[in-house]
């Protein structure tokens, strides 16, 4: 409930960021670099919600073509190119492939002239352009594929982001560098008004139970899906703003007929688009479109979902045969798109929205976003803040601003040259070097040093992904990790290999234990609380 409570702390923000997602970790970043005072909250860790849960892609969205919202294209093609350019450590090039077949309600004309739509709207792309392939050339990229009906294909590029955790991350961290305060595990339950205006937060600290408050001059919920669940606990009187729909996935190892490259295919069941994709060593599949009004807070995929895309998978590659105990395991987020009452998942825009709710002028709620526009909708989002304090605004910088993981590479340098740079200098083993430098990019350094300091550090805690002690002490002592799930799910990315992390947590307890101190009740919770959160992802066969 909304409460009075003049007794908070004097020191004002400019801005106070509720949610630490993509967004939310973006508009700190932006506010920060351009001198706003910035609080940023969140009840969890930095991308704990559907940041983690996406397609893992950084795409300009062919498929919006067919809803006519070519604004949005452009938009997603040209945050697509910044991203490319401000974190290549993090976001690279994907090739996909699209098959056309004879019975698809998309057919080769209508593909022809979506990607030569999408070619003219990249104009200024860094990445080729598409290529229309014959039967013959299709099966001779792709060997595996359902031959019956088919009449070519489509070649474009997009871009993956394969730990899109770490992209929330490093927003956060920039943010951090340009002093702002942040707070995980901080949830917002209360906003506090004074003469008819929002001055401030009630936060309650997940962790040990304490109540803090903090002041604001505007308050910028970013909650995502939480958007709407946010406003009520406040008693924020406010039309419904968020219609989440909810995207699943399976994770599968390689398997017969897997693809080199990702595939883009229409469905059979439903014709929507789903992709097939190499990520971290296994295969992505998904995604699903459905109307979501559960828990947010433990989203599970459901049994009619995991057949949809097993059976679609299997259709397209019948070699694949893929069953149910050939999941590794699952994950499933909802998106925060707006609500539109009964109109069909597929055709709900994927644009943002600014809301002010008129009740408090300087209360501001996120509706819509995603990953690849995040960089756009936090400039937005700071203009604003800055229009609404009346002052006069500096030119945003971060689409020039490397992110911290790329920030020090030298002038006329690229990262790849780093990579190869770093595998020579590091003294490490060439499959350690590569994994570091693909997860903490030009920070990998620190993580040597630390080994500087102590040889055990070196020491691989996971044989499957090659990670090392010194990024679980990382994580705590550089990267804000509270927990275990934060230090492998969002920090390691240790919790995405084949047995979510399952068969290192052992070992990475007893690393937090000899090195930063942890007592036997904590490494006893820590290891409790990660199977528990973890189970949500993985099958009961």
């Amino acid at each position: 409930m909304i409460s009075v409570k003049p007794g908070i702390s004097e020191t004002a923000f400019d801005v106070i960021v509720i949610g630490a997602g993509i967004n939310g970790a973006g508009i700190a970043r932006d506010a920060a670099m351009r001198g706003l005072k910035v609080l940023l909250l969140d009840k969890g860790d930095f991308g704990g919600g559907t940041s983690s849960w996406s397609t893992r892609l950084i795409h300009g969205g062919l498929r919006y073509l067919e809803h006519g919202e070519f604004g949005l294209v452009r938009e997603s093609l040209r945050e697509r190119e910044t991203l490319l350019r401000i974190a290549p450590h993090l976001v690279r090039p994907l090739p996909l492939l699209v098959p056309i077949y004879k019975v698809a309600r998309r057919g080769h004309w209508t593909m022809r002239a979506g990607m030569v739509a999408y070619d003219i709207l990249s104009i200024d792309k860094s990445l080729p352009r598409h290529r229309m392939l014959s039967r013959a050339t299709t099966l001779a990229e792709m060997p595996k594929l359902k031959p019956e009906g088919l009449l070519g294909s489509a070649l474009y590029y997009d871009a993956q982001v394969e730990f899109a955790e770490r992209l929330v991350l490093e927003n956060a961290l920039a943010a951090v560098e340009h002093n702002a305060t942040v707070r995980i595990y901080a949830r917002v339950d209360k906003l506090i008004v004074e003469a008819g205006r929002v001055c401030g937060v009630e936060f309650i600290d997940e962790r040990t139970g304490a109540r803090n408050s903090k002041r604001g001059e505007i308050i910028l919920n970013a909650a995502g899906p939480w958007v709407d669940q946010l406003l009520r606990s406040a008693d924020v009187n406010s039309p419904q703003l968020i219609g989440g729909t909810k995207g699943s996935h399976i994770i599968v190892a390689p398997f017969p007929g897997a693809p080199a490259s990702a595939v883009y295919v229409e469905a059979e069941t439903d014709q929507r688009p789903f992709f097939i994709i190499p990520w971290n060593g296994n295969y992505l599949i998904g995604t699903t479109d459905i109307r979501y009004v559960g828990n947010l807070d433990i989203v599970r995929i459901e049994a009619d979902e995991i057949a949809y895309l097993l059976r679609e998978t299997n259709r397209i590659i019948p070699s694949a045969s893929l069953s149910r105990d050939k999941i590794l395991y699952t994950y499933a987020g909802v998106r925060p798109l707006p609500f539109t009452g009964d109109k069909g998942e597929a055709s709900i825009t994927r644009r943002h929205f600014m809301h002010r709710h008129p009740q408090f002028n300087n209360l501001f709620s996120i509706v819509g976003g995603k990953l690849t526009t995040y960089r756009s909708l936090a400039e937005e989002a700071v203009d604003l803040v800055f229009k609404e304090l009346r002052r006069t605004f500096p030119l945003c910088a971060t689409s020039q601003v490397a992110l911290p993981g790329a920030a020090a590479l030298e002038k006329g340098s690229n990262f790849t040259d780093f990579s190869q740079d770093f595998k020579q200098s590091s003294g490490l083993p060439p499959a350690i070097s590569d994994r570091l430098s693909r997860i903490y990019g030009t920070r990998s350094a620190e993580v040597v040093r630390l080994i500087a300091g102590n040889s055990s550090l070196a020491k691989v805690f996971d044989e499957e992904t090659q990670a090392i002690a010194a990024e679980v002490v990382y994580s705590f002592e550089h990267e804000l990790a509270v927990t275990l799930v934060d230090c492998l799910l969002r920090r390691t990315m240790v919790g995405l290999n084949s047995t979510c992390g399952l068969d290192a947590l052992g070992q990475a307890a007893t690393i937090a234990q000899n090195h930063l101190g942890w007592t036997n009740e904590r490494v006893s919770r820590e290891v409790s609380n990660y199977r528990r959160y973890v189970g949500r992802f993985r099958l009961r066969h």
